[in-house]
Parts: structure tokens; sequence; C-alpha cells
């Protein structure tokens, strides 16, 4: 009784083991698996400045690569292609989005609005899915720095006039003391000449 159950028990190692071998070799020969690469997940970038969303995704079937935009003002469905030809572009997005075979795309004049959460999502043909993000912040240097001029100008220009004040105080001062001086060496000159006329 006990050599049969081990001749079963053999044949379900046997069976499992090639199972599991075709099984594991189906999968590797199936195509399919997308990757997908963010080499910079945050942006900042200033008003009316081009940015590149860069991302690099493999797969071994055909993709198909969509990008959103999350904001506070709402999602928006920037562009959506597959294998380089256009599927759907945003009518906000028309004339500003490059796209790139790798999956990258460049927005053009950004603006403030353009700042928040992007999200590419790239499909392989046999439903194999990977996600990326990426961040970007969008600044009004220009109007910063124009600030910081007016302020650096305005600082100037108080000192300037305070040293001026104060060079014109330094002179008056001056020519008041030049003007006693004068005004004693006259007044002991003609004491002098007063003493020589009455000792004569």
């Amino acid at each position: 009784l006990m050599r049969p159950l081990q001749g079963c028990r053999g044949r379900g190692v046997v069976v499992g083991t090639v199972t599991l071998c075709l099984a594991a070799g189906w999968a590797l020969q199936t195509p399919g698996g997308v990757s997908l690469v963010v080499p910079q997940p945050n942006i900042n970038a200033t008003v009316a400045q081009n940015v590149l969303l860069s991302v690099e995704y493999s797969c071994r079937g055909v993709a198909t690569i969509e990008w959103k935009h999350v904001s506070s003002w709402g999602i928006t469905s920037i562009v959506e292609w597959r294998s380089g030809n256009y599927v759907n572009i945003s009518t906000l997005y028309k004339d500003r989005v490059t796209t790139f075979e790798n999956g990258s795309i460049q927005l053009q004049n950004v603006g403030m609005r353009d700042a928040g959460y992007y999200f590419v999502t790239v499909t392989e043909e046999h439903g194999t899915n990977a996600y990326g993000t990426i961040i970007v912040n969008v600044y009004e240097v220009i109007y910063e720095d124009l600030h910081f001029v007016a302020v650096l100008f305005a600082f100037l220009a108080a000192v300037s006039a305070i040293l001026i004040c104060f060079m014109w105080l330094c002179n008056k001062s001056l020519h008041l003391f030049q003007k006693k001086t004068t005004h004693k060496l006259r007044a002991s000159t003609t004491e002098e000449i007063e003493l020589e006329t009455i000792e004569c």
C-alpha cells in the first residue's frame, strides 16, 4: 500500500516541476511588461520659459503614452499618442506641446497656471501599465527682480541725498569758519594800525 502512494507522490512532484518550468518559460516568452523612468521628478521654472518633462520608457510591444495635468484649476488631458502617431491633443495645449519618441513632452511659454502635477501613463498593448509623476513649480522671478531693483534704487537715492546734505552742511560750516577767521584777522589788523597811529 505504501509503494503506490510514493509513486503518485513522485509523479506529482515531477508534474508540478514540469508545469512550473513551462509557466516560467511561457511568462518569459510572452511579450509584455513596460518600464518607465523619470529622471527629474521636480522642476522649477520661470514664467515664459520652456519646460521639458523628461521620461524614458521601454516595452516589448506598442505603447500608448498619455499626459495629464492636475492643479487647483482641475484635471486637464494634455496629449495622448500611440507609436508616434497623435491620437488626442487638448485644445489648451495644441500650439504649446512638443512630443518625443521616448515619451517626454516639452511645454512652451509656461505660465502660473502650468504649475502643478503632471502624470504620465504608458500602456503597453497587452494591458501592462507604468506611471510617472513630475511636479512643476512656476515662479514670477521677473517681477521679483523688478521689485528688488526698485527698492535698491530707492535706497541708493536716499543714501545719495543724505551724503549731499552732509557735504552741503560741511561746506557751509567751513565757509562760516573762514568768514569768522577772516573777520578776526581784519579786526586785529585794524587794531594794530590804530595803535601805530596813536603811537605816532
